[in-house]
């Protein structure tokens, strides 16, 4: 197994990308703590993992609780006796044009789509430090490479923590800690809400993807876990400040 023997923290972890790759990360060996807002469903995926035979563990999360996020990571670190792959996964989708979003609506974006990030990238640095590298995992979006009409938080955001992502990278990398963004396009989890609003509904958004995008259908959470799999392992040994877009051509 590739992560045999390693400890995992995820954030955003109770459904879609994060749970997904919360189980593809425990059925390649390492030990997860699937972390959510959520706390129940956070215990129903560690739970699954589990009963297929894994390793898990659940905790409900704020990741815009600065203190309570730097003290799970470091928890969890403590005790496992190392920590070495962080995925910080937990987002929010605001949508609107400038007119149409408020301050409160960018400052709760800021929070979730950088601020968490930064704030739990920091608390892994020492243990991962400590052990001799680690892999850290930023979640953005394609929308950190291209820009979504109507979605300025959003997009202001995800372009935000990826140049962090890469400042990270650039300074850390004689560390052997990496630091990579993973980039999804349209994944059909219920994270979408936003663009449907913005789009005017499921079925507009449907022949959005129909149209717009090269490969014509959504990408699957499965898909994304297998990216997520590969930047937590050796397999990506020589990979850091890299953002893997994966979104069936929409960003092309």
């Amino acid at each position: 197994m590739l992560l045999e023997n390693r400890v995992a923290f995820v954030t955003g972890a109770a459904s879609g990308i994060g749970a997904a790759g919360a189980r593809a990360l425990a059925r390649e060996g390492a030990h997860v703590v699937v972390t959510d807002r959520d706390g129940p469903g956070a215990e129903a995926v560690a739970g699954g993992i589990r009963d297929a035979g894994g390793r898990a563990e659940a905790l409900a999360l704020d990741v815009t609780d600065d203190p309570a996020l730097a003290a799970a990571i470091a928890g969890a670190a403590r005790r496992h006796g190392r920590l070495d792959i962080l995925h910080s996964h937990a987002g929010i989708q605001v949508e609107g044009r400038l007119e149409d979003v408020g301050v409160a609506d960018m400052d709760a974006s800021w929070a979730l789509n950088v601020r968490s990030h930064f704030v739990a990238a920091q608390a892994a640095l020492a243990p991962m430090r400590a052990t001799g590298g680690g892999s850290v995992i930023v979640t953005s979006s394609n929308s950190g490479v291209q820009y979504d009409r109507g979605m300025i938080a959003y997009c202001t955001t995800k372009h935000a923590v990826l140049a962090m992502t890469r400042q990270m990278a650039a300074d850390y990398a004689h560390e052997n800690i990496r630091f990579n963004a993973l980039c999804p396009g349209f994944i059909d989890t219920p994270f979408n809400r936003g663009f449907e609003i913005q789009m005017g509904g499921r079925d507009r958004l449907e022949a959005y993807v129909a149209s717009a995008i090269p490969m014509g259908r959504f990408g699957t959470v499965d898909e994304i876990a297998d990216a997520i799999v590969f930047l937590a392992s050796h397999r990506s040994s020589f990979v850091t400040g890299h953002a893997l877009v994966i979104d069936g051509g929409e960003c092309i």
